[in-house]
């Protein structure tokens, strides 16, 4: 592999910045504007146009969706110059269009990118997620185990009591069962409205954030933005995918999947070096979100590369008029 197509993170990983924190500045004013969908398509719009800078061979492997349902920035979608390495590029425009047309934390504008190849095709299914940070032996916790299982299990590696673990969940109906039973256990339960890349981000900052494990079903799309971020943090993640009808096999298949029972481990899912980026739209425990001041605009994004392990904050100020 020649010099100008070998996957370079560190100089590929200012430019991803710059595409997270341009698509961020796009959907500011539409915070807490009641329009969720303008919001998406305004990040949509800025992502895709600063994508078209980099001079990369990419493709969009997890995106909007299917190509007659996202005009742009759909699956298989080609972006960059064409020139330099082949990438897989996996991105969420705005997580959290809902969190941005309410004005609540945590609406992220999220993008990963790694060698062409290694990122899970992932279809726009459900997936079955669990995850925690670094530092526990391998396979501490699994899919397999019941929730007071994984709680307990957690409990029992850090030496503490299940009353001190805290979970993550996203607030839906279909975890009402699940939610029981983690609080019969003793351990708190943190819920979330929307966006569950940052909640499993959470676990690979439990010191910072109080919360030690996510579990529940969500997106599968994000499952594998949310395993590329936990590849550079450090952590464990498994997902396995879940189909409600069809439809959503087909899709599978369409992406090459044909075990549909497979549980994917973090590295299955992310399987050579990754670069992750993400800017925050509206505060929240992971960065801030776009700040208006006089005369100038600011972004908090965070930045990681697995090679290094590496986790930057970066602040970025430009004039407004």
């Amino acid at each position: 592999m020649t010099s100008d197509t070998a996957f370079n993170d560190r100089t590929l990983s200012l430019g991803l910045a710059r595409v997270a924190e341009q698509a961020a500045l796009a959907c500011a004013d539409l915070i807490g504007r009641g329009d969720e969908k303008a919001a998406d398509q305004a990040a949509v719009n800025a992502m895709r146009d600063q994508l078209n800078m980099l001079s990369i061979k990419g493709v969009v492997v997890i995106g909007e969706g299917e190509r007659d349902e996202a005009p742009m920035l759909f699956i298989g979608e080609e972006v960059g110059t064409g020139e330099g390495p082949g990438v897989d590029i996996a991105l969420d425009p705005l997580e959290g269009t809902t969190l941005t047309a309410k004005a609540m934390p945590n609406a992220l504008t999220v993008i990963a990118m790694a060698p062409r190849g290694t990122l899970l095709h992932a279809p726009d299914t459900y997936m079955d997620k669990l995850a925690i940070g670094p530092g526990y032996p391998e396979g501490v916790v699994s899919l397999a185990m019941s929730p007071r299982e994984r709680v307990e299990a957690l409990a029992k590696a850090r030496g503490c009591r299940p009353s001190e673990v805290t979970v993550c969940v996203l607030e839906r109906p279909r975890h009402q069962e699940m939610i029981a039973e983690l609080r019969e256990t003793g351990a708190a339960v943190y819920l979330i409205t929307d966006g569950d890349v940052a909640g499993v981000i959470h676990c690979a900052e439990s010191e910072r954030t109080g919360i030690d494990m996510y579990m529940g079903t969500g997106g599968a799309p994000e499952g594998v933005l949310a395993a590329s971020a936990l590849k550079c943090m450090g952590g464990q993640m498994w997902g396995r995918l879940v189909f409600r009808n069809d439809d959503e096999r087909a899709r599978a298949q369409k992406a090459g999947i044909t075990d549909f029972d497979r549980v994917y481990a973090r590295d299955e899912m992310v399987t050579s070096d990754v670069i992750f980026a993400a800017t925050g739209v509206t505060d929240g425990s992971i960065v801030k979100g776009v700040q208006r001041r006089p005369g100038f605009v600011e972004t908090e994004t965070v930045l990681m590369r697995s090679r290094t392990g590496s986790v930057r904050r970066m602040i970025y100020r430009s004039k407004r008029d």
